[in-house]
């Protein structure tokens, strides 16, 4: 479902599509809060300013990607957010642990696991979109974007335990639409 676009949204996705420099300073200027806000919880403070540059540069060279009629401009743009700052963090991961050894067997995935794995999320995704709106949005500030529980408390104006409580409730709801896929 298409929604109009903000003037700031606007005005910023035009620029980027011409590859007008002003593109990438109205996308700082009006959307690294937001980008931000994404990364830290995922990268961790340290990183996050990294987390908004690469993902300025990753929606500056994919604007050609976004299309209004599928959804809005800050969703698109907070998945490349969430992306880039998961991409940071296996990486310092991988620093801390080291370089693995090559004798460690590969543990791809087989196509058959790969099908399995595609079809669980399809059907995650329609049971996301039967969730009433809040659910959704709590869903997916936990386990999508990975706020912390105190977090989603504080912005929410909800207790811990609420929120605990209304998460506990929607996974049990979502493993009961999913219990068939298993």
């Amino acid at each position: 479902m298409a929604r109009k676009l903000s003037e700031n949204e606007r005005k910023t996705v035009e620029l980027m599509r011409r590859h007008d420099e002003g593109g990438m300073d109205a996308l700082l200027l009006y959307f690294a809060p937001l980008i931000r806000y994404v990364a830290e919880p995922i990268a961790g403070e340290a990183e996050a300013e990294d987390c908004v540059q690469e993902a300025a540069l990753r929606a500056w060279e994919r604007i050609d990607s976004f299309d209004e009629k599928k959804g809005s401009f800050k969703a698109w743009l907070t998945a490349i957010a969430r992306n880039a700052a998961l991409d940071r963090a296996r990486k310092r991961k991988r620093a801390e642990a080291g370089e693995l050894e090559e004798s460690i067997p590969d543990t791809a995935p087989s196509a058959e696991e790969l099908l399995i794995k595609k079809e669980r999320r399809q059907a995650l995704i329609k049971a996301l979109e039967k969730l009433m709106p809040g659910d959704r949005e709590l869903f997916y500030r936990k386990y999508y974007y990975m706020q912390s529980t105190a977090q989603i408390a504080a912005e929410l104006g909800m207790t811990e335990r609420a929120v605990e409580g209304r998460l506990y409730r929607i996974k049990k709801k979502l493993a009961a639409k999913l219990e068939d896929i298993r």
